[in-house]
């Protein structure tokens, strides 16, 4: 058992004891892996020696004896640090890498990137692949918060008859030649037709229903450089 005042530790605090073997008249000695200052304790033969009286250690990174070692005294650091589990996340910590996988049941908040991560893509539900980054090229995209979800509005949608309309199914759920758009609709938001939600330049917006009612205190703006146009395929005249 070493003499001298033993050392004590809280429960948050772990220490590591470093032993070498000194030379003939050596003062000072390299502390492996290097300590915090003042947290450092020095054992002699097992003799606890006094910080200031019999050692110093004020670069975090060597010892000096106050009174030179004999060949083949043994000195002993031990060092305190705070406690650290292996692979755990550090608090407060600046930068700290993980290794494995990462689970996490709740919300994270604050995360301003993500690097190397992957985005699952579904369509219709179905999960179709993962990508890094998602690239909307063409105007007429609209993304909406719902809940945790992003739902993304690609414009010129649609299919059968050319592409106008709703499509119209076979009995097995694939698409028919054939489409669908009803004589009327009521628009019930305000709605703004401009550079942001109809194309950059100058462009002509068609609605292809010829009935468009506009709820009480509805506003449909239509933006410098664009143009609408109702019916455009005289679909009132059938």
């Amino acid at each position: 058992m070493a003499i001298g005042r033993p050392v004590s530790l809280t429960n948050n605090v772990a220490s590591k004891t470093i032993s070498v073997t000194a030379t003939a008249s050596q003062t000072l000695f390299t502390v492996t892996g290097g300590y915090r200052i003042n947290q450092v304790a020095v054992f002699r033969n097992g003799v606890r020696l006094a910080d200031g009286s019999d050692f110093t250690a004020r670069d975090g990174a060597t010892v000096t004896l106050l009174s030179a070692a004999a060949a083949g005294d043994v000195l002993e650091f031990q060092i305190f640090d705070d406690f650290r589990v292996a692979d755990a996340i550090i608090n407060a910590s600046a930068e700290q890498t993980i290794s494995g996988n990462l689970t996490v049941t709740g919300t994270i908040t604050g995360l301003t990137s993500v690097t190397g991560a992957a985005i699952g893509i579904s369509s219709g539900g179905t999960v179709v692949g993962a990508a890094k980054t998602l690239n909307f090229i063409g105007t007429g995209n609209t993304f909406a918060m719902n809940g945790d979800t992003v739902d993304i509005s690609i414009a010129g949608g649609g299919g059968g008859g050319g592409g106008l309309g709703t499509a119209i199914n076979y009995e097995d759920g694939t698409t028919s030649p054939f489409s669908y758009f009803d004589r009327e609709t009521t628009v019930s938001a305000n709605l703004m037709l401009d550079a942001t939600t109809a194309g950059v330049s100058t462009s002509i917006i068609v609605s292809v229903i010829p009935n468009i009612n506009i709820s009480s205190g509805v506003a449909v703006t239509v933006g410098a450089g664009k143009t609408m146009i109702i019916d455009v395929l005289q679909i009132g005249d059938l």
